[in-house]
């Protein structure tokens, strides 16, 4: 690594360094997302096209320098044979904020999902006594921590996103410790699973063939049980979910007129 300048940058007026790297010399954190490579490749057209001109960050962690945002960038470098990048360092206190960076390619639920996970499960790695509520600033939102449960260790086609609008008004930070916590979201993960089973059985009793209507069986079973244009849920978690199970068996042809 070849420091090439010190700088402040404009707004918390942290010092940062922008520094040369061989690429070997950069690692990929454990919870980073997925690699798109339609993106990797659409960057590596344009890096071809216009040069290097955005540096990835990256944050010291054991000793070790870790891209935080531009792993697209970085894939991209290494496909077009290049041996060096650019880079910002920021300090290691920033090592967990992945998901606020994230500028590449603003990543859908499911891939807000995995991630999450995957963060969470290194930092219970680090320290399984830490309160889950106390890392909300990790997280965007706990329901991403729980749909990555399910999606990482129940089923990787869990549909997400067609869970979010409902599933966000009964989620929420434990005040539990992380390992306690990870077993806590693991039941709501498998509440969800087999939730989302009787959303399968629903489907198929209709006899459909366009899966995304099964989002639309979860929105009518929402309804059905809350009601149109609810905002808060005071239900607890587990009865939110079978009030909705309840709601999604009643469910008949009539309730979507034409759709299908």
């Amino acid at each position: 690594m070849k420091e090439i300048a010190t700088f402040e940058e404009p707004v918390k007026k942290q010092v940062l360094k922008l520094a040369l790297f061989k690429l070997d010399e950069i690692f990929i954190p454990p919870f980073q997302r997925d690699i798109s490579e339609s993106l990797k490749k659409h960057l590596e057209m344009v890096i071809e096209k216009l040069g290097f001109l955005t540096p990835i960050i990256v944050a010291p962690k054991d000793g070790k320098y870790y891209v935080v945002d531009g792993r697209h960038r970085l894939e991209a470098m290494r496909d077009l044979g290049a041996r060096e990048i650019l880079a910002i360092i920021v300090d290691e206190s920033l090592y967990h904020y992945i998901l606020e960076f994230n500028t590449e390619k603003p990543p859908n639920v499911k891939e807000k999902s995995k991630q999450a996970y995957r963060l969470y499960m290194d930092i219970l790695k680090e320290n399984s006594e830490i309160v889950e509520s106390e890392l909300f600033t990790y997280f965007k939102d706990p329901i991403f921590i729980t749909f990555g449960f399910a999606i990482e260790e129940y089923d990787s086609r869990f549909p997400a996103s067609f869970y979010e609008n409902f599933v966000s008004k009964i989620d929420q930070f434990l005040d539990l410790p992380l390992e306690e916590a990870a077993k806590e979201r693991r039941k709501r993960a498998q509440a969800l699973m087999e939730l989302n089973q009787v959303v399968n059985q629903k489907y198929a009793e209709f006899g459909w063939e366009n899966a995304l209507l099964k989002g639309e069986i979860v929105r009518k079973a929402f309804q059905k049980a809350f009601g149109l244009r609810v905002r808060t849920i005071e239900e607890e978690f587990y009865s939110a979910i079978e009030r909705v199970k309840l709601a999604c068996e009643e469910l008949t042809s009539e309730d979507f007129g034409e759709v299908g």
